[in-house]
């Protein structure tokens, strides 16, 4: 059954998106009817079969299209080689933690060119069309922590605070030409790879699965729940409504009351 959602006709890349959040996005988009294109680094039958399925399942267009987001010609060819799109949906985004001192510089630029970088090239790329169509949608996935910050996560925490930057100019620069920029700040997300963080966490602090949860893992996020995959879709899915024409240049926080501390 054909998509009939309010995005019909529209385009939709979003990076980094075989799992996790990006992957929660892109459902949500496709659900709201946009032709979505998946990426992520590899390019196995299962990353093709996973854009398949999401296709099939909300009756859209879609694709998976590998690129690495740490180099900056694989991020623009990215843009050319899915011909263009409406809404670039900036997901990418690696972690590691280490005190400053201590932080491998290559860690440093490979968190740097994924987490920003990235961004900053794939957009630079897709605005031509955007302009030409004279309506766009760029929605940055940012962090709590690009309000914020906490130890050990130099680099991310450098790099969401650029991508917060990064949104605020895109958004000036676009201005009038109706196309919006915005980011999305998501506090602690229940996603595959936080999941698989639990029992580890279990074990170092010797407790059990709620305790780690509200304790540790939720200890700066108020609302003591995770957000979903779901919930951060269905923000971007606002972000390309009508109702969102003149939000722009700002920070949108899923983050259970995180920044509100």
């Amino acid at each position: 059954m054909p998509g009939t959602g309010t995005l019909n006709g529209k385009r939709a890349i979003i990076t980094g998106s075989s799992s996790g959040i990006g992957l929660g996005i892109a459902e949500a988009l496709a659900k709201a009817g946009a032709e979505v294109v998946l990426n992520s680094f590899t390019d196995t039958p299962d990353d093709h079969a996973l854009a398949a399925r999401i296709g099939a399942a909300h009756g859209v267009a879609a694709r998976y299209i590998s690129a690495d987001m740490s180099d900056a010609g694989a991020c623009r060819r990215l843009i050319a080689e899915a011909g263009g799109c409406d809404i670039l949906v900036n997901n990418a985004g690696i972690q590691h933690v280490a005190r400053l001192e201590e932080f491998p510089p290559e860690k440093w630029d490979t968190i740097i060119a994924i987490n920003l970088s990235s961004a900053f090239h794939t957009t630079a790329a897709a605005l031509e069309g955007m302009r030409t169509a004279g309506w766009g949608r760029v929605i940055n996935v940012a962090s709590a922590h690009g309000l914020t910050a906490s130890p050990y996560k130099s680099a991310y925490v450098a790099a969401k605070h650029g991508i917060v930057g990064l949104s605020k100019v895109t958004a000036l620069e676009a201005a009038g030409s109706g196309i919006t920029c915005n980011a999305i700040c998501p506090g602690y997300v229940l996603t595959p790879i936080v999941e698989a963080q639990i029992p580890d966490q279990m074990k170092t602090h010797d407790m059990d699965r709620d305790t780690v949860i509200r304790e540790v893992m939720l200890a700066r996020q108020p609302s003591g729940d995770f957000a979903t995959v779901e919930q951060i879709g269905g923000t971007a899915v606002f972000l390309c409504s009508d109702a969102a024409d003149q939000i722009t240049g700002t920070t949108i926080s899923v983050d259970g009351g995180w920044t509100a501390l």
